[in-house]
């Protein structure tokens, strides 16, 4: 089982960024995924987590901002994030599990994540 995040960068504070991760050797489809993050000096944190069914989950610091959204066919999900705060830097991860233990105790191996870093 391997996660692979992308899209991380550099922005402006009020901008965009659009996170990747590709999922492999995980019955896609079957699991809700989520994304994480880990701003320095700060433990890891839940963003978003979006089920099977697609029916999805926020922290409170990120709804109305970021939206989650996944590919089953291509073993792909998403994190849209708009109108983005100096607060919102992390390294973001993905990770996968059950539905109702996701946010808390994912599944899948941790992979490098991706940097996101908001200047003011």
């Amino acid at each position: 089982e391997q996660l692979v995040e992308s899209g991380g960068g550099l922005v402006q504070a009020g901008g965009s960024l659009r996170l990747s991760c590709v999922a492999s050797g995980v019955t896609f489809s079957a699991y809700s995924m989520a994304w994480f993050r880990q701003a320095p000096g700060k433990e890891l944190e839940f963003v978003a987590a979006i089920h099977s069914s697609g029916n999805t989950a926020y922290v409170d610091s990120v709804k109305g901002r970021f939206t989650i959204s996944r590919d089953n066919a291509k073993h792909t999900f998403y994190l849209e994030m708009n109108k983005l705060q100096p607060e919102d830097t992390a390294v973001y991860y993905c990770n996968w599990g059950n539905r109702l233990t996701v946010a808390s105790m994912p599944k899948g191996s941790w992979g490098q994540g991706t940097q996101v870093t908001v200047s003011s």
